[in-house]
């Protein structure tokens, strides 16, 4: 099974949306395997955000995401990396489509709620950056068997 890094950004946290976020993954049929409530030190921001690290919008960047509280969680499923995106929308809200996180809930790019690994290798590399191998669960679900 496929893994991908997602995060519920500081804007989606204040807003009090994790909760409606994750039901909608859930709904998919997503397994979550791991996740924490966690501040983001500059560090990981910058490893994290390392291919803007040349843009304008870089220092913004991680003045927001180290702003307050993320989610940030590991999700396991099939092909996890296209389906979380396409749950996600685009990055513009208001480019994204409606039934979207995005499409509903957000309103600016530069608070959009939620990231998403847009590859197999970035979620391999960006989980890296916020979890211990040891924090990441393998378990079944009843359910596995219907999705």
């Amino acid at each position: 099974m496929e893994k991908t890094y997602i995060m519920i950004k500081p804007d989606g946290v204040q807003r009090g949306l994790i909760g409606q976020i994750l039901q909608r993954f859930e709904a998919k049929g997503l397994k979550l395997v791991a996740s924490k409530l966690m501040v983001v030190s500059k560090a990981q921001a910058e490893k994290h955000y390392q291919e803007h690290v040349e843009r304008s919008f870089f220092p913004e960047l991680l003045g927001f995401i180290t702003s307050g509280p993320v989610l940030a969680m590991v999700w396991e499923g099939d092909q996890a990396v296209v389906t979380c995106r396409n749950l996600i929308g685009k990055t513009n809200p208001v480019e994204a489509a409606p039934g979207t996180i995005r499409g509903d809930l957000a309103l600016h790019t530069g608070m959009n709620l939620i990231h998403g690994s847009d590859s197999v290798e970035s979620a391999e590399r960006e989980i890296a950056i916020f979890f211990e191998q040891s924090e990441v669960q393998s378990y079944t679900k009843a359910a596995d068997q219907w999705v």
